[in-house]
C-alpha cells in the first residue's frame, strides 16, 4: 500500500510530465507505459530511465482501468479553467466523481497519475483537491496554498523572468526574494486603484478560493454540496466581503461601492491585470473603460447566455421573495420564512446541484460573473479567453467583483427586510450588562489602533516548471495590524453562573460624507471581528480576548502553509482539520487600514444568551477558529442565530441610529484606526 502523502506530489510544478522528479526529495514516479500520454510513449524507457537514475525515492504506479476520463478531458489542456462556466463545472464535478469512486488509496493514486498530464492542470488541482478534502481516507492530508503552485494566478508575469534567472544562476542558499512591487497594475489617476492592497491581496484571493473549494457546486454525491447552512453561508460570507470593501473604501476617501443595477449600461473603469496564464500561455484579458455585457455566444465554451437571461431570473427571484416562497422542480412552494428562507435563497442566487429549481430561478450569480469575464469578447471572435472576473482565484482583484456583488447582496436584503425586526426579549439578556469596554493594541493607547505595510515571502518552487529545483521566493507587500486585547466588563447579577456569546462588530463613525448613519444603512456596514462563548460568575466578570483569536480569521502560516511547515502534529487531532482551516479571512486583513490622522469607528460587542445560541454537538478536534466564515468541518454552523445577527435584519419600531438599538447586554466605544506609512519585514 502507498503511502497516502505521495498523492501531494502530484501537486507540484503542474505543467511537467507526471514522470519527472517531484518534492524536495526527488521523488519519481514509475509510471505504467499506457499512463504514458501520446508523446512520450514512444520513448517511454528513454524518459523513465533519465529522470529515474538520480531519484532518491521511487513510487510505484499500479496499473488499473481507469474510468472514462472523455469529460473531464473535454476541456483542453492549455485552455483556462473556470468553476463559473457550466462545461467546465460539469468536467470538475465527473472528475472529482473519479476521485471518490475510487475505492482504495492506490487506486485513487493511480487514476489521478492517469489523469495528470491528460487533464486540465487547473482544473486537476481542483478536482484532486475537493476529493482529497471529502474522501475519508484522505481528508487528513494537507492541502498545499494554491500561489504555490499557480503563483501565475496572483504575481505580476514581470516577476516570473527574475524568478527564473535567480534559480537558474543563483545556488539555493544564495537566492533572494524576489520583490514584487507594492502597485503595478495602475497609477493613482486611477481612483480605485487606491485599494489595490485589498482587492489584489494574495491572502484574501486565497481565502475566496478556498471558500469555494470547502463549498464546491458539483458532485453526484449531494452531501458533498449540501453542507449545513451552505446557502446562508454564501450569503453571509459575501456580505461580509462587500462592508469590508466600503470600509477600506471610506479609508482612502472613497464613498461606498456603487451597485451594478443597470445590465446594460456600460461599466465605468476599467481593470488591466497585468498577470499571464502559465498554462493557456495568455496573458489574463484586461476589461477596458465603459465595457458593458452583451449577449455571450462562445460555441467553443457551449455558452450561449443572453443579458435577457440574466434579468428573467433576477425578476423570478424578486418575486419569490415578494410572494415570500420559491417553488421546486416539483411545484411545491418552499416557504422563506425567518429560519431557512435566508438559507434556501443563498442556493438559488449561487446555483448548484442542490437548487431547487435552476431551471426557473437559473444561474444567475455564476453566469453573471461569466458575462462580465468577456465583455472584451463575447462571441470568440478575437479568440481571447476569460478576464479575472471569470475565476474563484482572481476574480476579487477586479473592482467591478464588488459592485457586482453588492448587486447580489441587495436580493438578500430585499429577503431580509421583510423579516421581522429583533424585539427587546430577542436582543435582550436579562441580568446580562455590560459595564465597560476598551480595546487596546499591545503597547498603545486606549482605543487606538494601528496599521502599516508588511512584507512577506511566499515560496513558489513548487510551481515554477521547467527551472532547477530549490526554494524560490517572491516577497509581497500587505496590510498588517499590531495585535490587540478587547477587554469587556459584564455584570451577572443573577445569581448563577451563565453561559454568554460574544459577539464582536466595527463599523465607520460616520458615512462617507461625515455625517451619522441610520440605523439602516449602519448595519450593512458593520464588519464581524469576533464571536465566542464565555462563562459568567455571579457579580462583575472581565473579559479579555486578543485579536489573534478572531473566530473569522486564519494565520500567516495557514493561509500561506506548506507540505513541509507548519503541520499539526502526526496523529493529533487537529491533523485532520487542517485543511479545512485553510479556509479563513487572513489574520493581517482583521480590521481596515485607516487613515494617517485617525479613522472613526465605533466597536460593538454584545452578550447573547448561550441557551439560544448553542449547538448540541460535540466540537472536539473539530477546526472552528474561522467558523464564522467558513463553518465547521462536518458539523452543524456552531451558532443557531441568523448570520450576522443582530443585524441582519431593520430594527424595531422608533429605533433610527446604533445608539437607539442598544440593550443592556450590549455596548459601544469609538475606536480610532491609524495608519501609518512605514513597511517592515516579517521574520521567517
Amino acid at each position: 500500500m502507498t503511502d497516502k502523502k505521495n498523492i501531494l506530489l502530484l501537486f507540484d510544478r503542474p505543467n511537467e510530465p507526471v514522470f519527472m522528479e517531484k518534492g524536495d526529495t526527488s521523488t519519481v514516479f514509475d509510471v505504467p507505459d499506457s499512463y504514458l500520454t501520446d508523446r512520450y510513449r514512444p520513448v517511454g524507457n528513454e524518459v523513465r530511465a533519465r529522470f529515474g537514475e538520480k531519484a532518491e525515492r521511487r513510487v510505484p504506479v499500479r496499473e488499473i482501468r481507469v474510468p472514462d476520463m472523455r469529460v473531464p478531458m473535454s476541456v483542453g489542456r492549455d485552455e483556462q479553467f473556470s468553476l463559473f462556466i457550466p462545461k467546465h463545472k460539469t468536467a470538475a464535478g465527473r472528475l472529482i466523481d473519479i476521485f471518490l469512486g475510487m475505492r482504495t488509496v492506490d487506486d485513487l493514486l493511480s487514476a489521478a497519475v492517469f489523469a495528470r498530464d491528460r487533464v486540465n492542470p487547473y482544473l486537476f488541482h481542483y478536482a484532486l483537491s475537493v476529493a482529497l478534502m471529502h474522501r475519508q481516507d484522505t481528508k487528513d492530508l494537507e492541502l498545499p496554498s494554491l500561489p504555490q503552485y499557480f503563483p501565475d494566478k496572483y504575481v505580476d508575469s514581470k516577476v516570473f523572468r527574475n524568478v527564473r534567472e535567480e534559480a537558474t544562476v543563483v545556488s539555493e542558499g544564495s537566492r533572494m526574494p524576489i520583490v514584487i512591487p507594492r502597485d503595478y497594475t495602475a497609477s493613482d489617476l486611477d481612483p480605485e486603484h487606491r485599494l489595490w492592497y485589498f482587492r489584489e491581496d494574495i491572502g484574501l484571493n486565497i481565502h475566496h478560493w478556498h471558500w469555494h473549494l470547502v463549498y464546491p457546486a458539483e458532485a453526484s454525491d449531494r452531501s458533498i454540496v449540501a453542507k449545513d447552512r451552505r446557502g446562508e453561508l454564501f450569503y453571509y460570507s459575501h456580505q461580509q466581503i462587500i462592508a469590508r470593501y466600503n470600509l477600506e473604501r471610506f479609508c482612502n476617501n472613497l464613498p461606498r461601492v456603487v451597485r451594478l443595477n443597470n445590465l446594460r449600461e456600460e461599466i465605468s473603469g476599467g481593470y488591466f491585470p497585468k498577470m499571464d496564464s502559465l498554462v493557456a500561455s495568455r496573458a489574463y484579458p484586461p476589461r477596458p473603460e465603459n465595457s458593458k455585457m452583451t449577449d455571450l455566444n462562445r460555441g467553443v465554451d457551449q455558452l450561449k447566455v443572453d443579458v435577457g437571461d440574466l434579468e428573467r431570473w433576477r425578476d423570478r427571484i424578486y418575486e419569490a421573495i415578494h410572494q415570500g416562497f420559491v417553488v421546486d422542480e416539483s411545484g411545491n412552494r418552499i416557504t422563506l420564512d425567518e429560519n431557512r428562507g435566508i438559507d434556501v435563497l443563498g442556493d438559488v442566487v449561487e446555483s448548484s446541484i442542490i437548487s431547487p429549481n435552476r431551471a426557473l430561478y437559473g444561474d444567475l450569480h455564476n453566469l453573471g460573473h461569466v458575462l462580465i469575464s468577456y465583455v472584451h469578447d463575447p462571441d470568440h471572435r478575437y479568440l481571447e479567453s476569460f478576464g479575472v472576473m471569470g475565476d474563484l482565484a482572481t476574480t476579487m482583484r477586479d473592482p467591478v467583483f464588488f459592485r457586482w456583488h453588492s448587486y447580489i447582496d441587495d436580493i438578500f436584503q430585499e429577503h431580509k427586510t421583510r423579516m421581522p425586526p429583533y424585539m427587546v426579549n430577542q436582543l435582550n439578556y436579562e441580568g446580562i450588562t455590560i459595564t465597560g469596554l476598551q480595546v487596546a493594541a499591545d503597547g498603545g493607547s486606549p482605543n487606538t489602533l494601528n496599521t502599516f505595510w508588511q512584507q512577506s515571502d511566499v515560496n513558489l518552487s513548487r510551481g515554477m516548471d521547467f527551472v532547477p529545483r530549490g526554494n524560490v521566493f517572491i516577497r509581497f507587500t500587505h496590510l498588517q495590524h499590531t495585535p490587540f486585547t478587547y477587554t469587556v466588563n459584564v455584570n451577572n447579577n443573577g445569581g448563577a453562573q451563565r453561559f454568554g456569546t460574544v459577539r464582536i462588530f466595527l463599523g465607520p463613525k460616520n458615512d462617507e460624507r461625515g455625517l451619522p448613519m441610520s440605523f439602516r444603512d449602519h448595519r450593512l456596514l458593520l464588519i464581524e471581528l469576533d464571536k465566542f462563548v464565555v462563562s459568567l460568575n455571579p457579580g462583575m466578570n472581565t473579559i479579555r480576548r486578543r485579536s489573534t483569536e478572531s473566530s473569522i480569521t486564519v494565520p500567516f502560516a495557514r493561509t500561506f502553509r506548506s507540505l513541509d511547515e507548519n503541520r499539526p502534529p502526526a496523529g493529533s487531532p487537529e491533523e485532520g482539520e487542517f485543511n479545512f482551516c485553510g479556509c479563513g479571512w487572513p489574520e493581517y486583513l482583521l480590521i481596515p487600514k485607516g487613515l494617517p490622522e485617525g479613522f472613526k469607528c465605533v466597536l460593538f460587542v454584545m452578550v447573547s444568551n448561550y441557551e439560544d445560541d448553542r449547538i448540541d454537538q460535540d466540537l472536539v478536534g473539530s477546526c472552528s477558529t474561522a467558523a464564522s466564515y467558513c463553518g465547521v468541518r462536518d458539523r452543524l454552523y456552531p451558532d443557531r442565530r441568523s448570520m450576522g445577527y443582530p443585524f441582519d435584519r431593520l430594527a424595531r419600531r422608533g429605533v433610527d441610529n446604533l445608539m437607539n438599538f442598544l440593550t443592556p447586554n450590549m455596548a459601544t466605544v469609538d475606536v480610532d484606526i491609524r495608519h501609518e506609512d512605514r513597511t517592515v519585514v516579517r521574520p521567517n
